[in-house]
């Protein structure tokens, strides 16, 4: 199979990265092994079915597919679970479905990243305020709670220096194809078991950059000291995870979330990191 990639197979790849996902430990954030901050691996398996039939409609445009996941994903869960996993994989999904391009996922994804327009960002505007992220804010540019304009590119430009999200949409995904796919690879070479591959590779993001849902909701001071923390335990996931790390790496789990913090960017990119893999896999 080439690209593009019909939305079938598209939402098939979309569902497995979410559940494969909430299936391994990822110290922090919501999996089959704890819940926390709220919310339980339930929810997020139910927004991640209701999001896909959006997420991979290759009728809509980008800004479409996310309010409409969103919006869907809200609706069955009752609380914000993907609005970061939306964001990223909204783009990559157009890339892989579009009907012109060329044969690598990333230049295909430049091309739908440089077309995005404003009623692209009045859509991603209105996701955003649906799902209203904590320590979302206000911003004297472009805020979210007014009409934009500029295009959805060059909104996310403006937050591109404290927000992890808005960054990959003037990198071309920099953090996803040139740390994350490799950290994957990487990690794949040294288990046979994929939740343990996937929760070194959410170590190793949490290791490398402060996560900006962190440091939304509690500052950049805990984002940094989380992301020592996770350098501190470096053996506990280096070359990879492993059963005989496990009951650690949940120690540290239990820890994060006994102190309310929640590295939800971090998830957001090992879907989507998840997602862009199998997208190339398939393709």
């Amino acid at each position: 199979m080439t690209f593009p990639l019909p939305s079938d197979v598209l939402s098939s790849c979309f569902i497995a990265a979410c559940e494969a996902e909430i299936r391994a430990l990822k110290p922090g954030n919501v999996h089959i092994y704890g819940a926390g901050h709220g919310m339980e691996a339930r929810h997020f398996e139910d927004a991640a079915k209701a999001a896909a039939p959006w997420i991979a409609n290759n009728g809509l445009k980008v800004g479409e597919r996310v309010l409409g996941a969103v919006t869907a994903s809200f609706d069955v869960a009752g609380l914000n679970t993907n609005l970061g996993i939306v964001l990223l994989c909204a783009p990559l999904a157009d890339a892989a479905g579009a009907a012109q391009g060329g044969s690598d996922l990333r230049p295909r994804l430049s091309a739908v990243l440089a077309r995005l327009d404003r009623e692209d960002a009045a859509n991603v505007f209105k996701a955003i305020v649906r799902a209203n992220p904590a320590g979302l804010g206000r911003a004297e540019e472009q805020d979210v709670s007014s009409s934009p304009s500029a295009t959805l590119r060059e909104a996310m430009a403006l937050a591109a220096d404290r927000d992890r999200i808005a960054r990959a949409f003037v990198t071309d995904y920099e953090d996803i194809f040139e740390f994350g796919l490799p950290e994957l690879s990487s990690a794949r070479r040294h288990t046979d078991r994929e939740d343990e591959a996937i929760s070194t590779l959410h170590m190793s993001y949490l290791a490398t950059f402060s996560d900006s849902h962190i440091i939304r909701k509690h500052g950049a001071g805990a984002a940094l000291e989380v992301q020592d923390a996770a350098r501190k335990r470096e053996r506990l996931w280096r070359p990879a995870a492993s059963r005989d790390t496990f009951a650690e790496l949940l120690e540290f789990d239990r820890e994060l979330k006994g102190k309310g913090l929640n590295p939800g960017t971090t998830a957001d990119f090992v879907v989507a990191t998840l997602f862009a893999d199998a997208l190339v896999n398939r393709a």
